[in-house]
């Protein structure tokens, strides 16, 4: 296990020597995959698995951090995860609200709420808010914790957003439409003034975005892992920026 390790670490070492640091992403968008699984594989309970995934996200920000990524975005649970039988929803709201209340106590970085969140339950929207405001001068890399979130719901807010504000402004309904446009809804989303992700990792290998960051994804690179996000090495991570900086953007050109 030993040599193992060093085997690993000196690998870990190239890969990392290896990275360009003028191509390396702004804003990474993560879909943090295959926690039941993880905890199935070891004959453990779907609450299990999600803790070892909890665990895994202090982590994860460190190494972004050490890297000078700018924005995270962790998708942490969707609109249809709020479907779930209580007996699963109600430990992972719990998880969330450990979690996500000890990246604002840690003071590292600022936290911010991207979802519908009248779609919670009111502690667990209150809560968000409450991480948003107490990390809300800390001077350092930008965390959206992405809870009750859809991509299509979020497009549908974003709309709804602007046609209110247009109507707030005394805008006739077909002034108001004229006035949609797609500079405007991005002024509504969720992630309104940040950059759009560069790169979206999903572990677990399943390859499909699944509405993560619809709309701000248009032109993102995906990295598809094999790893569950327990299991996710700092290597893993490595070898995802590395696969990025090879690409070739094209931002749909």
């Amino acid at each position: 296990m030993g040599l193992r390790n060093l085997i690993y670490g000196a690998y870990e070492r190239r890969v990392a020597a290896g990275l360009p640091p003028d191509r390396l992403p702004r804003h990474v968008g993560v879909i943090l995959d295959g926690n039941r699984r993880w905890a199935a594989g070891q004959g453990s309970s779907s609450e299990h698995g999600h803790r070892a995934g909890a665990r895994k996200i202090d982590e994860f920000l460190g190494w972004c951090d050490d890297l000078g990524v700018q924005v995270v975005t962790l998708w942490l649970l969707s609109t249809d995860n709020l479907a779930r039988p209580a007996v699963e929803l109600e430990p992972l709201l719990e998880i969330i609200d450990e979690t996500v209340s000890g990246l604002a106590a840690g003071r590292k970085w600022r936290v911010h709420p991207v979802g519908a969140l009248d779609l919670l339950p009111a502690d667990t929207a209150a809560m968000l808010k409450q991480a948003e405001t107490v990390t809300a001068d800390v001077d350092g890399m930008l965390v959206n914790v992405a809870v009750g979130y859809g991509g299509r719901q979020e497009v549908v807010d974003a709309v709804r957003s602007l046609l209110a504000s247009e109507a707030a402004a005394g805008k006739t309904l077909s002034q108001a439409a004229q006035a949609v446009d797609v500079e405007r809804i991005a002024e509504h989303l969720y992630t309104k003034g940040q950059p759009d992700p560069d790169l979206v990792i999903r572990t677990s290998g399943e390859q499909r975005l699944s509405g993560f960051l619809l709309w701000q994804s248009a032109h993102s690179e995906f990295y598809f892992c094999e790893a569950y996000w327990p299991d996710f090495r700092r290597v893993d991570f490595l070898r995802a920026l590395r696969a990025f900086g090879a690409r070739q953007r094209r931002y749909g050109v």
